[in-house]
């Protein structure tokens, strides 16, 4: 526990067995009876765990329903695990039927249903983790109870939803790459983003250079000491005012070039642009602004 014991300031611990709330220094006794709020049965492994609990899955917002109705297997398989028999196999296949119909019982719910797959199958390709799923499908949520889905494809908002989850999350994910992954382009995404963070007042702050550094260095597999580079030439840029009107991934790029050749882990720039998803040119004149403006020891004829 957090609190601290008034005699000697030591940490209180709870004793299971017991039931008291005892200082693990000087043994004083701070509450008698302490209701134990865990089970009251014990496991001894993953398995008996398993068993024993009485709860279902967590909530979640990744379901249409929020996994909260009952769920029927499709193994043919009792409790126990053992093989349903053959009489009445067919009266379950007709109650799986019926629970699916059920399920998904008007038009709000089908455009759930949809839209959550569709973001689980984004988030996969995107290898994005559990909380930024569920940010993204609570965003998409609140926008379907405020109706900015009429008018609009639902590829489209979940796609716009996922990015401001990412935005969110500080997770560097850019349009182009939500794009590759979405069935609509980067102009509509772009376009429901802008909409759905105005009408729900995300207040995201924009992204910068910074965010992306670190996926870059990991996937041009680059040092520590090309990172921290890289790092404090993007702090000098934005001191001086280089990175307004600059796009964060061109500019994350340049830098990481300049700290390859300061450090003598060169890449080319065409990798780098590969890997940032920029264009060499864009690398290269964002390489040059750095390269007249900060005084990093580089002219332009080594590059």
């Amino acid at each position: 526990m957090d609190v601290n014991c008034s005699e000697c300031g030591k940490n209180i611990l709870f004793d299971e067995n017991r039931g008291l709330l005892v200082c693990q220094e000087c043994g004083l006794v701070h509450s008698e009876k302490h209701i134990d709020q865990g089970p009251e049965w014990r496991a001894f492994d993953a398995d008996q765990k398993k068993k024993r609990t009485r709860t279902g899955a967590p909530m979640t917002y990744m379901i249409h329903d929020k996994g909260l109705s009952t769920m029927i297997d499709w193994k043919n398989k009792d409790i126990f695990g053992k093989e349903i028999s053959a009489k009445i196999r067919g009266q379950i296949y007709r109650l799986r039927k019926w629970q699916s119909r059920i399920r998904v019982s008007d038009a709000t719910e089908r455009n759930l249903t949809f839209a959550l797959s569709e973001l689980d199958r984004m988030a996969s390709n995107l290898d994005l983790q559990k909380n930024l799923r569920e940010c993204s499908a609570k965003i998409y949520r609140d926008a379907v109870g405020a109706h900015l889905i009429r008018g609009r494809s639902i590829e489209g908002v979940a796609a716009a939803s996922l990015y401001a989850a990412c935005r969110m999350y500080k997770v560097p994910r850019t349009l182009n790459e939500i794009a590759e992954v979405a069935r609509v382009d980067k102009k509509e995404i772009g376009r429901s983003f802008r909409f759905i963070s105005r009408e729900l007042e995300l207040n995201l702050n924009p992204t910068k250079a910074l965010d992306f550094l670190t996926r870059f260095i990991s996937e041009l597999d680059l040092s520590t000491d090309c990172q921290k580079t890289a790092k404090k030439i993007i702090h000098m840029a934005e001191l001086r005012g280089l990175t307004s009107g600059r796009g964060p991934t061109g500019l994350c790029a340049a830098a990481i070039y300049t700290a390859s050749i300061l450090t003598q882990e060169r890449r080319t720039q065409r990798r780098i642009a590969k890997v940032s998803q920029v264009t060499e040119v864009t690398v290269r004149n964002r390489f040059s602004e750095l390269i007249e403006n900060l005084d990093l020891g580089i002219s332009l004829k080594k590059k």
